[in-house]
């Protein structure tokens, strides 16, 4: 009970720190809700349905991404049955902390079909390694052009310096011999407590990816696909809304980092963050909060479509999924 508790207090804290974090925002003196519903409404249509599609090829890169880290994995699926648990990821997504909640939620439900708890799980965490390396690369190089653009402001420098720790944390650990020993050894230790099996054997499932070099290369090509579409989006985005006289290269500087933020398990699917990270960071563009604002927010509509698709999806195929779990060995 006090775990279910935990838990159930855990999300409605995240989403109070979203709902918050856009009061506060639309309660801003830059902020004006008809001004910002006005500018929504103006947006050029055609415009906004390229966004739409960029978006819909996004998920499917990141679909054929996670698709092909599975057959690395040897988890050999119907095409039918692993676009089901991808649809459940970006429906639970919506509901779970951070961007990166709905992850959990497709690793539980193939976990279950296959029987290969620990399998899926570590291909699941490639899949979403491979985007971050991605979105690291994509910073790194957009701040090396941008360089003058960015003018040494502390907050873009310390965003991105950060954010590739992380990743440097993240690779030695899982693919350095010494630290990925030293890891291994503590796991073995009665202060690692219950879960240091668990630990044990993802770490090593992860670890069997380092002998599939092409699979992580074609990975990471995807990835960075994947990344670079996003500023494009987000400057369609701010086309469509008449934002004109600013460089792509700001929103391929700015974008990364602020879907780098919407990984922080503080609130619920990114949301409150992305449009008050937008407004911080595209003011230094030049971009007006009203503005950027509804970048965030249409950015954010489109991510709240497809969730409502994929849960559709998810649902309506929710008697095919329990009668091949039955099937299942």
């Amino acid at each position: 009970m006090n775990k279910i508790f935990e838990k159930t207090l855990s999300i409605f804290l995240r989403i109070g720190i979203s709902i918050i974090l856009l009061v506060i925002l639309f309660h801003s003196k830059e902020i004006d809700i008809h001004s910002l519903l006005d500018h929504i409404r103006s947006a050029n249509k055609p415009l906004l349905l390229l966004v739409f599609s960029f978006t819909f090829l996004n998920y499917i890169l990141c679909f054929f991404r996670w698709n092909m880290l599975l057959k690395a994995a040897d988890i050999h699926l119907p095409i039918k049955r692993v676009i089901m648990s991808f649809c459940g990821g970006i429906f639970f997504s919506l509901f779970l902390p951070s961007s990166i909640g709905g992850d959990f939620a497709r690793s539980i439900d193939l976990a279950k079909h296959t029987q290969k708890t620990k399998e899926v799980i570590a291909t699941v965490f490639m899949d979403r390694l491979s985007g971050y390396v991605g979105l690291v690369i994509i910073a790194l190089f957009s701040l090396f052009l941008g360089w003058k653009m960015v003018n040494n402001d502390i907050a873009v420098l310390a965003s991105v310096a950060i954010i590739v720790l992380v990743l440097i944390f993240i690779l030695l650990i899982l693919f350095n011999k010494f630290l990925y020993t030293k890891v291994n050894n503590f796991l073995h230790t009665p202060k690692s407590g219950r879960i240091r099996e668990s630990i044990k054997n993802l770490l090593e499932e992860i670890h069997y990816f380092r002998d599939k070099k092409k699979v992580l290369l074609k990975s990471l090509i995807l990835s960075l696909i994947i990344q670079a579409s996003g500023p494009v989006v987000f400057y369609i985005t701010a086309s469509a809304l008449g934002v004109s006289g600013v460089s792509l290269l700001y929103f391929f500087i700015f974008v990364p980092i602020i879907g780098a933020i919407t990984l922080l398990p503080i609130a619920i699917g990114g949301f409150g963050i992305r449009e008050s990270t937008s407004v911080f960071l595209f003011a230094k563009a030049g971009i007006d909060g009203i503005a950027a604002t509804a970048i965030a927010l249409l950015n954010s509509y489109f991510i709240l479509i497809f969730g409502v698709i994929g849960g559709i999806i998810y649902v309506f195929t929710l008697h095919y999924r329990r009668i091949q779990h039955s099937a299942s060995p």
